[in-house]
């Protein structure tokens, strides 16, 4: 069951990105005073309790959007971002993912400021939202009622035409009880959880990679801003997708540059949600300019992944643009020898501004989740790493002769396989290799990370891994 929208809207600067976290119990959006962080549409479902005055203790979902600030380059002040851009260009699409947030909305929670009081940029929203229609849709919050001597003020709102305002703090968390208890009474078409876990594909790579316009590709909509003005993408902004039948979601990360190149608290939240991102998800699809030179963010990017053991889809983008300078096989040698240690991850060559290879790229994501998740028996490791072993075996050290008491896959996503030798050492470093190598061969691992565990254990021990009480 579909779940019902909540769009949050207001000017800048008034909380609406606090709010939105108030509401999840999680920092979701990046909170931030300078005007216009929060670009695209960022969305999260959230569980909401039943009123304490019913007798029922049904709990229902809403699914909370939080979007940029109306206005927010409508004057000179503020067009220059962090990063030293003029982003005046960007006013246009922000609005617009502002408008379609409000045209999906069930609910519409217009946020001002009590503090500052009503501004004409806020009166220029509940215009807009008159003349399309909307007015039915809204809830007034006046945010920053810190206390009693604030609710005055926040009356002010009254005169926007949408009736009495809420008066709510997201420090101090003064009546969120009685946003989220109007909120229940107005889902009361989706009292059902959100669908069972899906499959959670990050989209990374260096800026200006194509990632948002990928996203939108997928969505057949505007649904992240794309933009030439790099940095546009800020948080890590969740997109729910259903293709052929097989539901994902995707989640669109602001692009990497040099971490000595940041120039603001933003641009450092935006690089930590983007790891955040990598390790909530599944799969990995690593964006990499077909039009440039693989560079050391890339390498930097891809030391990373490796370090999480992240399936991983290393997606050539713009590959269009390529024509006759390039074939898939030498460009794939020269990924291999550029991205060290990623030389398993499959390749896939696309266009997301012209919709090709999409299909190639998802079906590719699943197939790797497939792969992490798969857990293979105890006697058929045993009877592969036997094989491996007799035709190639550590070279001993010291006249010690290496041996493998016990192996067994202890979990997946990565698949881990923990064995019990008699002297890990001897496993370790270049045999470690060559071993992972042999692995991804024999085993339905071809594709994904491995990783392996050695151990010298006791008898007492080696008897606990047996029966599946290891630590």
């Amino acid at each position: 069951m579909a779940l019902s929208q909540v769009a949050i809207i207001g000017r800048p600067n008034v909380g609406k990105s606090s709010l939105l976290n108030a509401l999840a119990g999680r920092r979701v959006s990046i909170v931030d005073a300078i005007p216009g962080v929060t670009r695209d549409r960022v969305s999260t479902p959230i569980e909401l309790a039943a009123p304490v005055d019913l007798e029922t203790r049904q709990r229902r979902w809403v699914e909370l959007t939080d979007t940029g600030g109306w206005g927010v380059y409508t004057t000179d002040e503020g067009r220059i971002d962090d990063a030293g851009c003029d982003l005046n260009a960007l006013t246009d699409d922000i609005e617009g993912q502002i408008t379609s947030a409000m045209g999906h909305a069930a609910t519409i929670l217009f946020v001002v400021d009590a503090q500052s009081g009503l501004m004409p940029l806020d009166q220029t929203v509940a215009d807009l939202l008159r003349r399309s229609g909307l007015g039915d849709r809204v809830q007034v919050v006046a945010n920053k009622v810190d206390g009693d001597s604030w609710e005055a003020h926040a009356m002010e709102a009254a005169g926007l035409g949408f009736g009495e305002p809420l008066c709510v703090s997201t420090t101090s968390g003064r009546n969120l009880r009685a946003l989220r208890e109007r909120l229940w009474h107005a889902a009361a078409e989706a009292t059902e959880a959100p669908e069972a876990e899906v499959m959670k594909i990050a989209i990374v790579g260096c800026r200006n990679a194509g990632k948002s316009t990928l996203i939108n590709a997928l969505a057949g909509e505007e649904r992240c801003i794309v933009s030439e003005i790099a940095g546009t993408t800020r948080d890590a902004v969740d997109v729910r997708f259903d293709m052929k039948g097989r539901a994902f979601l995707a989640i669109d990360t602001a692009g990497l540059r040099k971490r000595k190149s940041f120039s603001g608290d933003v641009e450092y939240y935006a690089y930590h949600r983007m790891l955040q991102a990598i390790r909530r998800a599944d799969v990995v699809l690593f964006l990499v300019d077909a039009t440039r030179k693989v560079s050391q963010v890339d390498a930097k990017l891809s030391q990373e992944l490796q370090r999480q053991f992240k399936p991983t889809v290393l997606v050539v983008n713009k590959w269009d643009e390529i024509g006759d300078k390039a074939t898939p096989d030498a460009f794939a040698e020269y990924l291999t020898g550029e991205l060290r240690g990623l030389d398993y991850a499959p390749i896939v060559l696309a266009s997301a501004l012209e919709g090709e290879g999409l299909e190639d790229v998802v079906s590719m994501a699943f197939n790797l989740h497939e792969q992490a998740t798969h857990r293979e028996t105890t006697g058929s490791l045993n009877g592969v790493i036997k094989d491996i072993l007799k035709q190639r075996g550590p070279t001993s050290r010291l006249g010690t002769q290496a041996k493998l008491f016990y192996v067994s896959q202890v979990d997946v996503q990565p698949p881990t396989i923990a064995m019990v030798v008699n002297e890990p050492k001897l496993f370790e470093g270049r045999y470690e290799r060559y071993l992972m190598n042999r692995l991804r061969e024999e085993l339905p691992f071809s594709e994904v990370p491995i990783r392996l565990v050695f151990s010298k254990r006791s008898r007492r021990d080696l008897q606990a891994l047996k029966e599946g009480r290891a630590e």
